[in-house]
């Protein structure tokens, strides 16, 4: 696997992406931020690229970043991984929007290449090489058909991969975005996948596919929903499920431990945080209310499609 071939690759989806999320916005414009390894000494070399909306008229806070970087794992982040401390090299888009309206869900993609060297260093050692990534939905307020739209996407991704890929990558999607502390997922699901390291040019084009489909997936959602009316009611719990999103990001993440562990730059790491959240002290929804029905399919996951 050619690393520059994939960071190519990663740095158009990065900027296609961006294009269409101003264009979706029609009025706010990503701040780009780029970044060199030299800022954190933890890092051996490479850097990245930091893009960040705020205050648009659709988009309130979100970001598509950008990394590539090469330094060395610590030995709890190589036993979090199951792999031998040593030198590492990881690239990758990460992104998360948080919506102005409550009608318009949060959401989430990333995709990620990372090769680890054993001991002996990059020339004699066995290297690992693997793929991750996924997409999920983080909706305030449930529409069926969205999570349909949403999952039937991810799905015509997966569908060239492997003819089980969609249903055993929900599944991974489904158990990952869980937070224990709350028995409830994050979300609605998608996909979530790592460690692919087998037949490595049929993954790179799977993950391809992967980040090429975020668009298709999300933007039809946004436009359907950008003129729904919302109220302080419905901000309010906007703002609670917000907190649930926050405590998953700092608490369970795997990503976001990554990042930290590895002396990743802060600001680009916690850029998945929403600008504003809530939390009360044992807020219970009315039985039957719509923000009701939404915690009880986060206590029980669906199947939004068929495959």
């Amino acid at each position: 696997m050619d690393r520059k071939i994939v960071e190519q690759f990663f740095s158009k989806l990065q900027e296609s992406i961006v294009v269409g999320l101003e264009g979706a916005d029609g009025q706010a414009r990503f701040r780009r931020d780029r970044w060199s390894a030299s800022e954190t000494p933890q890092f051996d070399g490479g850097g990245g690229l930091t893009c960040v909306i705020e205050d648009g008229a659709v988009f309130e806070k979100g970001g598509v970043n950008l990394s590539a970087v090469e330094g060395r794992l610590s030995s709890r982040i190589a036993a979090h991984l199951k792999v031998s401390p040593g030198p590492f090299f990881a690239t990758g888009v990460s992104l998360v929007l948080h919506p102005r309206s409550p009608q318009i869900p949060t959401v989430h993609m990333n995709v990620r290449y990372l090769e680890i060297a054993a001991e002996e260093g990059w020339q004699d050692g066995v290297a690992r090489r693997w793929f991750g990534g996924g997409a999920d939905l983080t909706p305030y307020y449930l529409y069926a058909e969205d999570a349909r739209h949403f999952h039937e996407t991810l799905a015509t991704a997966c569908d060239d991969y492997r003819d089980d890929a969609y249903a055993r990558f929900k599944s991974e999607c489904d158990g990952y975005f869980r937070s224990p502390h709350r028995d409830e997922a994050r979300g609605i699901g998608g996909i979530f996948f790592d460690y692919l390291e087998q037949d490595l040019e049929k993954v790179f084009e799977f993950v391809q596919g992967v980040g090429r489909a975020f668009l298709p997936s999300y933007l039809p959602i946004v436009e359907r929903r950008r003129d729904e009316a919302w109220s302080e009611h419905h901000r309010e719990w906007q703002l609670l499920r917000r907190g649930r999103y926050v405590e998953f990001n700092l608490v369970h993440d795997r990503g976001t431990l990554f990042g930290l562990e590895t002396g990743g730059r802060t600001e680009a790491i916690l850029m998945s945080l929403p600008p504003t959240a809530n939390w009360r002290y044992n807020y219970q929804p009315e039985a039957g209310s719509p923000e009701a029905q939404l915690v009880d399919v986060l206590k029980h996951p669906r199947d939004w499609i068929e495959r």
